[in-house]
């Protein structure tokens, strides 16, 4: 909540609190349902990594254990990759540890269409986009390296890699045989993608995804005045933003993402109060899909496991 509040601090709030009011929400609802249809192609793309490694994971398993991840992020950060997995061992029987080599593999290509992408916004939106890069990203970034002590970060960091190297023998000699499991598992997990045998569809599920996401921005324009003039282009350079906002270790992005998505609108002639406004407005549809349907999910996934 503390990014949250840096991110609006010296706003007007009763103005951004008007400007949600008069929000046209037929577009924040065409907007929530092109994230819906990602997910169901993120559903669809993790299944195909599962049966390339001969586990016949059903559809709405797999969909259901996607939503319920997005639902458990929203409490910790991170915590839903573990969370699909297991709702995934639990009505599949799929072992862990291939489950998190699957979606180890599969975030993979996420982050490669992401730095794709950011890539495309450099090179096309160049002039729009390098002042706030240079300004406001690297200039600050140098400033806080610029701070670092590396003595002590080396110093930390050989003692988390001896503390983990140590871990991982232990493991070996006192569980031999579960490490090897977990390992032979991993590796499973980790190779699905070579096995496919549709590739093709699998990358196209991938980019559909982003489409989905850049099309649930641009929908959303048309929710307020302030943003309703801006181009498909506009909604490319804030997904590409948000990507990075989300990757943060923060519960749902809540703050990062709305002050990462109201700069990109900036950098298009929108005043950063609107751009507030409108991340607001998407951010808050997204948090409120996931709590419909993850716990619509989630009642399924229980049911089920009462009746069996």
């Amino acid at each position: 909540m503390g990014v949250l509040y840096l991110a609006f601090r010296g706003q007007d709030l009763g103005k951004i609190l008007e400007e949600i009011k008069g929000a046209d929400f037929f577009w924040v609802i065409v907007s929530s349902f092109a994230v819906w249809i990602a997910h169901v192609l993120r559903a669809l793309r993790w299944q195909m990594l599962y049966r390339s490694i001969q586990y016949n994971v059903g559809f709405w398993n797999a969909y259901h254990a996607v939503i319920i991840g997005y639902l458990a992020n929203l409490a910790l950060p991170r915590f839903g990759e573990i969370g699909r997995c297991s709702v995934i061992n639990k009505a599949e029987k799929v072992p862990m540890f291939a489950s998190i080599g699957t979606v180890i593999t599969e975030r993979l290509f996420d982050v490669l269409v992401l730095l794709l992408t950011s890539v495309a916004m450099l090179v096309f939106q160049y002039d729009i986009v390098s002042d706030f890069l240079h300004d406001t990203i690297y200039l600050n970034l140098v400033k806080k390296l610029s701070a670092i002590n590396y003595l002590w970060l080396l110093l930390i960091g050989i003692i988390v890699i001896l503390l983990i190297v140590s871990a991982i023998y232990f493991m070996r000699q006192k569980f031999s045989q579960k490490f090897l499991r977990i390992f032979v598992s991993l590796r499973q997990g980790f190779g699905s993608y070579s096995k496919l045998k549709q590739k093709g569809l699998f990358l196209s599920y991938t980019l559909g995804i982003w489409v989905f996401y850049s099309l649930s921005m641009y929908f959303a324009f048309s929710s307020i005045s302030a943003t309703s003039g801006l181009h498909f282009s506009a909604a490319f350079t804030a997904i590409v933003f948000s990507g990075f906002a989300m990757a943060a270790p923060i519960q749902g992005g809540i703050g990062v993402f709305h002050w990462v998505v109201a700069q990109s609108l900036v950098l298009y002639g929108v005043l950063f109060k609107d751009g507030l406004a409108y991340a607001t407005i998407i951010h808050s549809s997204q948090v409120l899909l996931i709590l419909v349907l993850g716990s619509l999910s989630l009642l399924r996934v229980l049911v089920q496991k009462r009746t069996r």
